[in-house]
C-alpha cells in the first residue's frame, strides 16, 4: 500500500504512520532499527530495492530523503509504503524543497523509531566527513559506497582522513567472501609463513586497496597491489597471490562469478565469487551495529603499510 502525502509536515506524517499501523495492523514493535536513506531524486527506487530485500532479515523503518533546491517555495512532500510495497520494513519518502530541505536532520529525527538505533546510508554523493553531517551525528553506523563515486580508488585512498567509529563503506563489504577464502587457505596445513603478496584488480575497483591493506595488516609482509586495464579485467579483483616456500597459493578468477583455487600438491578447486549484490552488503551491515574496528585500522593504518612504489605505481 503507498499513501501519498503531498505539502504535508512532519507532524502529519507522524499520525499518517500511527493510523496505517491501527488500521492496517501492521506494528512497529518487531522494527529492530531505522534506516535514513539520503539519496537524490530519481536514484532512490534502487536503494529502496534494496532495503526492502534486507528488511527481510532485519525488519526496520525506512526514511528516504531527497533534497531539492533550497532557493524554491518551502515544500515537503511524502509517501508512505508499507506491506507488498515496503518488504517487512515501513518505508517514508520525503521529497523537502525550499529552507525545509537545508534542515534535513530535523525532519528525520521526528521520524525515527523511539530507542531505536539509527544507521545512515548515503548510496552516492556523501558530506565530506560522515559523523558530523547532520544526519551522521544522528546515527550509530554511517555507510558510504565508493563504487558510486566519480573515482572510486581515489575515494578509498581518502577514507582514513575523515574516518569515525561507526563508519564503513560497502567496498569492504563486497571483500568479505575474499577474505574468508584466503583466511580459510592459511588456517589449514602446510601452515607456512606467507612471504609476499599481489593482489590485482580492475582499475576502477576500491576493494583491490582493501583487500591489500587488510593482507598486509593481517600477515605482516610487503603486499604488491596492481590495477589493471579495463580490456584485461572490467571490473571488482581479479586475482591474489601467496608465496610461500612450499610454493604459490592462487586465488583468481578466470570470469566474472568464478574463481580458482590453486594450491601446492593438491587439486584445483572452483569457487562461486559472484559480485555481491547492494541486498547482500547491506543486510551485513545492518547484523551489527557496532563499530567495524578491523576496517576501521585497514583504512588508517593498513592502507599506509602498503609498498609506496606500489602505491606511486599503480594507485
Amino acid at each position: 500500500m503507498i499513501i501519498e502525502l503531498p505539502n504535508t509536515t512532519v507532524s502529519k506524517i507522524s499520525k499518517a504512520l500511527v493510523n496505517v499501523r491501527e488500521e492496517g495492523g501492521a506494528v512497529a514493535l518487531g522494527r529492530v532499527l531505522t534506516l535514513v536513506i539520503a539519496t537524490r531524486e530519481g536514484a532512490e527506487e534502487e536503494a529502496i530495492g534494496a532495503a526492502n530485500d534486507a528488511s527481510r532479515e532485519h525488519p526496520m523503518r525506512v526514511i528516504v530523503i531527497m533534497l531539492g533546491d533550497e532557493d524554491a517555495e518551502p515544500r515537503l512532500d511524502a509517501q508512505i509504503r508499507v506491506g507488498g510495497d515496503a518488504g517487512a520494513s515501513e518505508v517514508v519518502v520525503l521529497r523537502a524543497e525550499g529552507p525545509v530541505a537545508s534542515h534535513h536532520d530535523s525532519l528525520v529525527t521526528g521520524l525515527l523509531l523511539p530507542d531505536a538505533p539509527v544507521v545512515a546510508w548515503w548510496p552516492g554523493q556523501t558530506p565530506e566527513v560522515l559523523s558530523t553531517s547532520p544526519i551522521g551525528r544522528i546515527a550509530q553506523r554511517r555507510i558510504t559506497d565508493a563504487s558510486t563515486q566519480p573515482d572510486p580508488a581515489a575515494w578509498v585512498g581518502a577514507l582514513g582522513e575523515t574516518y569515525a567509529p561507526g563508519d564503513t563503506d560497502f567496498a569492504w563489504t563486497r571483500i568479505t567472501r575474499w577474505r574468508e577464502q584466503l583466511a580459510a587457505v592459511l588456517d589449514q596445513p602446510p601452515y607456512e609463513a606467507v612471504t609476499a603478496v599481489e593482489v590485482r584488480g580492475a582499475s576502477d575497483s576500491p576493494s583491490t586497496a582493501l583487500l591489500a591493506a587488510w593482507l598486509r595488516l593481517k600477515l605482516d609482509v610487503d603486499v604488491v597491489y596492481e590495477y589493471l586495464e579495463s580490456d584485461v579485467w572490467a571490473s571488482g579483483i581479479k586475482s591474489v597471490r601467496l608465496e610461500r616456500p612450499g610454493g604459490v597459493t592462487l586465488l583468481e578468477r578466470p570470469s566474472p562469478g568464478v574463481a580458482i583455487l590453486t594450491q601446492p600438491g593438491q587439486p584445483t578447486h572452483d569457487l562461486a565469487f559472484p559480485r555481491r549484490s547492494l541486498r547482500e552488503c547491506l543486510a551485513e551491515e545492518l547484523r551489527s551495529l557496532d563499530p567495524d574496528v578491523l576496517y576501521g585500522r585497514v583504512i588508517t593504518e593498513g592502507l599506509e603499510l602498503l609498498h609506496p612504489a606500489t602505491q606511486e605505481t599503480h594507485g
